[in-house]
């Protein structure tokens, strides 16, 4: 635990001269200020030269590990020959789109862009100039990215569930007003909503294991419903599978829950840390974009760059024989269960949740089905949980409710040492927080 972190302090203070903030997304913000130096594999180093073992993974995207040879090659070999044309195709981005059909169950065609962002902003689009309708139901916890349609009621306070809470200043009225929250795994709430505005909704949107929050699995029959009403009523229904996408399967959580979307949003790990994203869906529908000559606005200077389909079909290359699935899930296996343990024999009030590579602790009894339940966690004991992982050199982001991932990289040994980790930090948090040891 004895690190330093001088020269990351200097070059964080220098960063806010030129930066707002010295970061450039504002869920980056740390204390104290790291500034990364290298990445390989596993493992990350900061300017100071500590070393930590990586469960971060830049919020899911690195699923290979990071520099990952192969992906890396092929980036390289690609760059040699072919930058940015911006106009026309690649025979990269026709691959890349191939294999994305071959796997993916709701893919009949396939549209890059370069976020997450961008992949739920023209679903959302497109979802309203299909059905001609304006309403969109997102889910209470369930995160789609920055744009007004959908930067609503991620992590609310108790006193916002049930009503708007913006992300930020200066969203439309009219977005916010267009869109309908409701709580995850609720039945109820969703046929009640479509009992009253059936003929008013484009669209029903959700993470299919909402990871913002960590991770809470959905309930079969929710899953069901949704996609018996959303079809007997022709809205679409969409799965943002920016996170599952690849990280649970070549097949995204769709072909793990067996239930097909209309259309799905993926990024992350489809690239291993590259900068892609794409939407994906029926055919009837993706055509009615103006790439296909349909009157869907969709463009983007950068969408299909070549370095990112070299990502991309790297990644799926490494994938598809699901070796690096079945490690990955093992490790996932054996962090959850080890963690479990170790809360078993501590007498925290704390749980474990998590799905294949993902894993999370809770610092509240286990059994939640929705953010309602999180409203129970002890978010101070959890941040410095997280910390204190942090500080003895396994890197998870240190705010409350964030998932951590598995990548191929990582082994047997990386998850021991997590285990030893997490024994001296929840020591140390149930010290500072005796209510939690009264289970």
């Amino acid at each position: 635990m004895n690190r330093a972190y001088a020269r990351s302090a200097r070059l964080a203070a220098e960063a806010r001269e030129y930066i707002p903030g010295g970061i450039n997304t504002s869920i980056r913000k740390l204390d104290p200020p790291l500034i990364f130096d290298r990445a390989e594999g596993a493992r990350l180093w900061d300017a100071d030269g500590n070393e930590y073992v990586d469960y971060h993974a830049a919020f899911g995207p690195i699923v290979l590990g990071h520099c990952h040879p192969k992906v890396d090659a092929r980036v390289a070999e690609t760059i040699r020959r072919l930058d940015l044309i911006g106009a026309g195709a690649t025979e990269l981005e026709i691959e890349a789109a191939r294999k994305i059909c071959q796997h993916v169950p709701s893919a009949e065609r396939v549209q890059f862009c370069n976020s997450g962002s961008e992949a739920t902003y023209n679903a959302v689009r497109l979802s309203r100039a299909v059905t001609g309708r304006k309403k969109i139901v997102k889910f209470q916890g369930c995160y789609h990215g920055w744009h007004d349609y959908l930067a609503m009621n991620v992590i609310s306070p108790r006193e916002k569930i049930g009503r708007h809470d913006p992300l930020s200043a200066g969203m439309l009225p009219e977005a916010i007003e267009n869109t309908i929250v409701l709580t995850f795994n609720s039945v109820e709430e969703l046929e009640e909503t479509f009992r009253r505005q059936a003929g008013e909704i484009a669209a029903v949107i959700l993470e299919p294991v909402p990871h913002n929050i960590g991770c809470v699995l959905p309930e079969q029959p929710f899953l069901a419903a949704l996609r018996e009403l959303t079809r007997r009523h022709r809205s679409l229904l969409i799965f943002d599978e920016v996170i599952t996408g690849f990280r649970h399967g070549l097949g995204g959580y769709q072909k793990v829950c067996g239930v097909t979307p209309d259309l799905t949003t993926l990024a992350k790990s489809i690239a291993n840390g590259y900068p892609c994203a794409a939407l994906c869906g029926r055919r009837d529908y993706m055509e009615r974009l103006a790439t296909a000559g349909g009157d869907v606005f969709f463009a983007g200077t950068y969408n299909a760059h070549p370095l990112a389909m070299a990502a991309v079909l790297a990644t799926i290359a490494e994938l598809e024989d699901g070796s690096v699935h079945r490690h990955i899930f093992a490790l996932g296996e054996k962090a959850r269960k080890g963690l479990e343990d170790l809360l078993l024999r501590s007498g925290a009030s704390a749980s474990v949740a998590g799905f294949g590579s993902v894993f999370v602790v809770y610092f509240r009894e286990p059994g939640v089905r929705n953010f309602t339940g999180l409203l129970e966690n002890d978010m101070g004991a959890d941040a410095a949980f997280r910390r204190g992982l942090v500080e003895r050199g396994s890197f998870v982001l240190p705010l409350a409710l964030k998932r951590g991932h598995i990548s191929a990289a990582h082994t047997v040994a990386d998850i021991d040492l997590l285990l030893e980790h997490a024994e001296a930090a929840l020591k140390t948090t149930l010290q500072g927080a005796p209510a939690l040891s009264a289970r």
